[in-house]
């Protein structure tokens, strides 16, 4: 079900394409953000917020965290008819003093023998919102036009 779905004034592209905001189902609900973004045109691309283990509660080390943060990931790609290949881009947040290799032993698991892997960006941070929480992750995916 998609939700706050709407297309703004003054948002259409020359190619009729539309932004549409969505908050799955799975995913928390917050006045302040939004969960998924897409753009549409000749391609969609769609700008995932940063998903962190919302589920989990924070629980676990760096490694059950990330696990977690793909399972979420994937909730808001299908919420916008895209797929972990479509993603061409990641931004990971980790809290400074965490290791990197566990949760990209995640990535790993997650995306196997795909080819054509997104650019990914780590960024060390301080904290994240919530304190329990090490990781967060965005994502920027383009789904080819039907």
């Amino acid at each position: 079900m998609r939700y706050g779905s709407y297309i703004p004034v003054g948002c259409r592209t020359r190619h009729n394409g539309q932004v549409q905001h969505l908050n799955p189902e799975g995913l928390s609900r917050n006045p302040p953000f939004t969960q998924v973004v897409t753009v549409s045109g000749p391609v969609k691309t769609v700008y995932v917020g940063g998903q962190n283990s919302v589920e989990a509660s924070g629980a676990g080390d760096i490694a059950a965290q990330s696990a977690q943060v793909f399972r979420n990931l994937q909730t808001a790609l299908a919420a916008a008819g895209a797929r972990i290949e479509h993603v061409i881009q990641w931004k990971i947040y980790i809290v400074q003093g965490q290791p990197l290799e566990p949760g990209f032993a995640e990535f790993q698991k997650v995306w196997g023998r795909r080819p054509n892997p997104p650019t990914i960006t780590g960024i060390y941070v301080a904290a994240l919102a919530n304190p329990a929480f090490l990781v967060e992750l965005e994502a920027i995916p383009v789904v080819p036009a039907e």
